[in-house]
């Protein structure tokens, strides 16, 4: 079979851990045998990330800002631990953040369906997809410790000089602080990415936040989206059939446990990140969880939600046998090679793209798959296989449609 040619790279963003080894299992046994796959190529892996003081990061960020397409590894945020086990010169960020904020991207994420893995909510019978802001609050904050008695305030230094603050607490003893920030440029990109991909998807969407108690910072959540909606979307969406609603966090939780799914639940960015992986795992596992970083001057980043799966990669390193799933990284391929074909009008890599992904969830549905899946099947005579012979059995059903 003559391999699918393309033109344009995709931004290859090399990870850590178990993850990094499937990767390279995945381009082996998935890809490389089909496509003439033409990628620029980044490490990511920490101590590259520490070798080039993480300079490595921002220019792969740039890199998609140029091509328009990446493709992500899970990579580790490292902490105290992790120093340590690295030698690292320091805490670096995380790498998600840091590309998040250079894009300027909205995540979307959404769970990988497949018949013999029932959702633990009943109701649902289509996907939830979770757009989560991409920018600031707790990811951009500022800490301080606070060792005794004092006042707390928060102060704004006009650019003419003057200044207003306002008290945040009267310590009476030891405590602890923190001051977040967002901006409406970037609030106003994550409603358009919103309000976009309902449209482009067909789905209602919903938004959520909290302004009954934080009436400024969420609030303004709340206005620019109804702001935005009304003067922009809502004409296309009444054309469409689709519906915007905002409600409050809480009560959205309860909307959604009760739903059936198939719509797009917008959150902020620590409420998405908590969401995203409880949508998830409801739907069957983390592993089963796609992730794309859209941003406003269209550019795309697949990954998978999930880490770096680092209890395995000890096992790996012994040499011993492990059962990883590999779902959410191979989706991460498949929607980056689709993003490449529809860009560069390449239809044979488009349909590549869904031939990989059907040949997955059929292999899982066929009762092949790893040991977290075959916890949750439903099936009679599943068989449970290691990281690489899953792999294989997934090329077996992909030849049979290529």
């Amino acid at each position: 079979m003559e391999k699918i040619k393309m033109d344009i790279p995709l931004v290859e963003l090399d990870g850590d851990e178990m993850t990094r080894v499937i990767w390279k299992m995945i381009k082996e046994e998935l890809l490389e045998p089909f496509i003439e796959l033409k990628t620029e190529y980044y490490d990511l892996g920490l101590e590259k990330r520490d070798e080039t003081n993480d300079r490595i990061t921002v220019d792969s960020a740039l890199a998609i800002k140029k091509y328009g397409v990446g493709v992500k590894c899970a990579t580790i945020t490292p902490n105290a631990q992790r120093v340590e086990e690295y030698y690292l010169k320091e805490m670096w960020k995380s790498p998600n953040g840091t590309i998040r904020a250079i894009l300027d991207g909205t995540v979307f994420r959404a769970p990988i369906i497949v018949k013999n893995i029932k959702p633990f909510v009943r109701t649902w019978n289509k996907p939830i997809t979770i757009a989560r802001h991409a920018y600031g609050d707790v990811y951009k904050d500022v800490e301080y410790r606070v060792e005794g008695p004092g006042k707390a305030e928060l102060v704004f230094t006009h650019q003419d000089g003057g200044a207003s603050s306002q008290t945040l607490h009267e310590f009476k003893g030891s405590g602890v602080m923190l001051g977040m920030h967002n901006t409406d440029k970037s609030i106003k990109s994550f409603a358009r990415a919103c309000f976009n991909y309902a449209i482009d998807q067909k789905e209602d969407l919903w938004f959520a936040t909290k302004d009954t108690i934080s009436k400024t910072y969420d609030h303004t959540f709340k206005d620019i989206f109804q702001e935005i909606y009304e003067d922009e979307y809502k004409g296309a969406f009444e054309k469409a059939g689709l519906e915007y609603f905002y409600t409050l966090i809480d009560d959205a939780v309860a909307r959604v446990v009760r739903s059936e799914g198939g719509f797009i639940w917008a959150c902020k960015n620590y409420d998405g990140d908590v969401m995203s992986d409880m949508v998830a795992t409801a739907f069957g596992s983390l592993a089963m969880m796609t992730s794309v970083l859209v941003s406003p001057d269209g550019c795309y980043e697949y990954e998978a939600a999930h880490g770096t799966v680092q209890r395995h990669y000890y096992r790996h390193l012994k040499g011993e046998e492990t059962s990883t799933n590999s779902m959410a990284t191979i989706f991460a391929w498949s929607g980056a090679l689709r993003k490449r074909g529809e860009l560069d009008k390449i239809r044979a890599l488009e349909e590549f793209a869904g031939k990989l992904e059907a040949a997955s969830i059929k292999t899982i549905e066929e009762g092949i798959m790893t040991k977290d899946l075959a916890l949750l099947s439903e099936g009679e005579n599943d068989k449970i296989v290691n990281t690489q012979d899953f792999l294989k059995a997934i090329r077996k059903n992909l030849e049979k449609s290529t």
